[in-house]
């Protein structure tokens, strides 16, 4: 007696694909609308204005290397103020992220308490951050490395604590059975596991901080972003393209070594 084997039929997805896409759609269309409480986008205004934008991209063609001596203490100064901000925030950050995860901190109210001041961090934009605390401060490098340290903690301690979730659970419940205590299973088997995680998150850190510490000199939180400040304020395009290719430059170069060192951790 032989048995007919038939492959099953493939399930009709379609339908859900075309309602989630119409839905997309509706949403984006409702945004867009003003008279449904959307925002209002004036296309015509690239067609009227796109010549005064061509313009500053065609003068920053022809860059003003003059501008370069002036560069190098600045440039410095954001590369030491990224450094910085990333090492206190990496020491703070592993604590913290035992502390936010549940596997780690069996106290719900801690776990919560910690969680809601983190959400309240990331929800704050770091320019917010920079200018209240360069009125509080002063003009300077210090306001930029603090919140440098309360950007990458909130982002990093945020990304750790999820991956402790994620982590194995069962050296943890191991540790447990074997009398030992949270501190000591924290440090000797949570820890281990999500330290790829933690470096490569660290590591990501340094790379948005050399980013970041350019943007918040504008408001005078120290670094290079005060001289493009200065060079954009004076219409100085040529000179605004060599910093931007100098912080481009350091960018690039410490991708390569995280990269490098992400590689080495695995």
């Amino acid at each position: 007696m032989s048995t007919e084997l038939t492959v099953p039929s493939r399930p009709r997805t379609w339908p859900r694909t075309v309602l989630v896409a119409l839905v997309v759609v509706a949403f984006t269309v409702v945004t867009v609308t003003p008279a449904l409480g959307g925002i209002r986008i004036d296309l015509g205004a690239i067609e009227r204005n796109w010549h005064f934008g061509a313009h500053r991209v065609g003068q920053m063609f022809h860059p003003d290397f003059s501008i370069l001596p002036r560069t190098w203490k600045p440039l410095l100064e954001t590369f030491e103020m990224a450094v910085v901000g990333t090492a206190v925030s990496a020491a703070l950050a592993l604590p913290l992220s035992m502390w936010a995860a549940r596997p780690t901190n069996p106290h719900p109210v801690t776990r919560g308490v910690l969680r809601a001041v983190l959400n309240v961090n990331r929800a704050v934009p770091d320019l917010v951050y920079a200018t209240i605390l360069v009125a509080m401060i002063g003009v300077g490098a210090l306001p930029g490395i603090v919140t440098l340290v309360l950007f990458d903690l909130g982002v990093v301690v945020k990304l750790v604590s999820e991956a402790v979730d994620s982590a194995d659970a069962s050296y943890m419940e191991a540790g447990q059975a074997a009398g030992g205590t949270q501190s000591q299973i924290n440090r000797l088997t949570a820890a281990p596991q999500t330290w790829p995680a933690y470096a490569s998150q660290v590591l990501y850190s340094l790379e948005l901080n050399v980013r970041i510490s350019a943007v918040l000199g504008l408001v005078g939180a120290g670094g290079i972003g005060r001289l493009i400040d200065e060079v954009r304020g004076f219409y100085r395009y040529g000179a605004l393209a060599v910093i931007i290719g100098e912080i481009l430059i350091v960018v690039i170069l410490i991708e390569i070594v995280s990269n490098v060192l992400r590689k080495r951790l695995r």
